[in-house]
């Protein structure tokens, strides 16, 4: 009995000891695939995108507007079975162009993407749609001058008292270095934190400054923690951005139950 207790704790030990196993390395290589992925992220986001509220629906109705850090979102609502009592429908509006009202990104958006964002949708396009929905949601990954507008942006949207808003703040995970990965031990990638672009950490500060908890969530706090830092690897040992902003479907699933279980997103289950 001793000598099994004694190989199954050296069992465990060497696991954590070494690199990660060939089944695993090759779930990682799959993880990490940026085309698989993308499409992934953006998929399902942009089949409900623009689409008409259905008036013999009798569910609330919820808007989730923003850049791929919106779609992201959706797909952790999607992954975990959020919002189903909720018609849910999305409009992208690209990182360049910002969430802005009419021309007050202008000074502001680089020359190069001034035809994009002239094209792109935009919160004036999405107005009526707005003012149907019972709950909007905005997620970006806001520039520090979209940030400093946004209260303004809000007051443009003139939503009523009994329609609830949320601003979701930008996520960062680091660079992801694959390579490096598959050198690690369970342990060490259970452990392993990365360091964060510092850019979204500033945008989400102006954003918790002006907006406050009841409309504000940093979910860079909620996943990350304080610091400069944040883990990429679930507990499960599941990469959960494949390039260092966007989510892996378990890095989604993960994110989602993150944000519903620790924010003000819980009172929409």
């Amino acid at each position: 009995m001793r000598l099994w207790c004694t190989s199954w704790v050296l069992a465990g030990l060497l696991s954590m000891a070494l690199p990660v196993a060939a089944e695993d390395r090759e779930a990682l290589l799959q993880a990490a695939d940026t085309k698989v992925n993308g499409e992934y992220t953006r998929q399902r986001f942009l089949a409900v995108q623009k689409m008409p509220f259905e008036p013999t629906d009798s569910r609330k109705k919820a808007l989730i507007i923003g850049d791929s850090h919106a779609q992201d979102f959706f797909n952790g609502v999607l992954e975990n079975g959020y919002l189903s009592k909720y018609q849910l429908r999305t409009r992208y509006i690209p990182t360049r162009c910002q969430l802005t009202w009419g021309d007050e990104g202008g000074a502001f958006i680089q020359p190069k993407d001034a035809a994009l964002c002239a094209e792109s949708d935009n919160l004036m396009q999405a107005a009526a749609q707005i003012a149907e929905a019972d709950v909007v949601i905005l997620v970006a990954r806001w520039q520090e001058w979209a940030a400093q507008r946004l209260p303004v942006t809000l007051h443009n949207l003139k939503l009523r008292p009994d329609q609830q808003l949320v601003v979701v703040g930008a996520k960062d995970f680091g660079k992801v270095s694959l390579r490096n990965y598959l050198k690690l031990s369970d342990t060490e990638l259970r452990e392993l934190r990365n360091k964060v672009d510092p850019k979204p950490l500033a945008a989400n500060q102006l954003l918790r400054a002006s907006l406050g908890d009841a409309v504000f969530i940093d979910q860079q706090r909620l996943i990350c923690g304080e610091g400069e830092t944040c883990r990429l690897f679930t507990d499960e040992l599941e990469l959960m951005s494949y390039d260092g902003g966007h989510l892996t479907p378990a890095g989604a699933k993960y994110v989602g139950k993150v944000l519903f279980s620790s924010s003000l997103l819980q009172g929409l289950q």
